[in-house]
């Protein structure tokens, strides 16, 4: 039974991160053509979703201490990344951009679709391990950050200026570092169950 959970997480870990990397390069090519920080924000997001999906991949084999550690390590990275996102938002808002948010809205859809799938697949995975749990973060905060791009764009497109996205990009940030805490928090709550069954 373990054995067959295994594979089943292993299979939806594969697509999950197969589907992210696909979308971290959609978001990095229209971020770019569109001058979007919250496009670009979300193609790091999706980044550094990937390095966690494929580090929780690596340890889901592992021990128990091997996938709090993966858990710690995802959480620490989805801190990083926000603050490179922070540092992104300051430099556009100091340089200037002209974000298209026609482009905006596009990606923010496509991409808030794949993230639903992407969210339907791991709610199917019976008692999911702390690194099942924190891919399940992920995805909800990627469709949470995509509404708010969807909303960034209409309002780029109908007041003409940069500062939606600029806040989308920030907003996107306090999310992944909220969701990196909240990692943080269940594995080391996890630590402390086996802590307790230990003794």
């Amino acid at each position: 039974m373990a054995a067959r959970q295994d594979s089943m997480e292993r299979r939806t870990l594969w697509i999950v991160l197969a589907l992210n990397i696909g979308l971290a390069v959609a978001f990095f090519a229209t971020g770019a053509f569109g001058d979007s920080s919250a496009l670009i924000a979300n193609g790091l997001d999706n980044l550094s979703d990937s390095f966690v999906y494929a580090i929780s991949l690596f340890a889901l084999s592992r021990s128990a201490k091997w996938k709090r550690g993966a858990a710690n390590v995802s959480g620490g990275l989805l801190i990083l990344f926000a603050a490179g996102i922070l540092y992104d938002a300051w430099r556009r808002y100091i340089g200037g951009s002209d974000p298209l948010g026609t482009i905006m809205i596009a990606m923010a859809l496509i991409a808030a679709a794949i993230n639903a799938v992407c969210v339907w697949l791991l709610a199917k995975l019976k008692n999911p391990n702390v690194n099942i749990r924190a891919a399940n973060t992920f995805s909800y905060n990627d469709f949470a950050a995509n509404l708010g791009i969807v909303v960034a764009g209409g309002l780029v497109a109908w007041l003409g200026t940069n500062w939606p996205d600029l806040v989308v990009s920030v907003i996107v940030a306090g999310i992944a570092a909220w969701g990196g805490i909240d990692i943080l928090r269940d594995a080391h709550g996890e630590h402390h169950k086996a802590v307790h069954t230990d003794k």
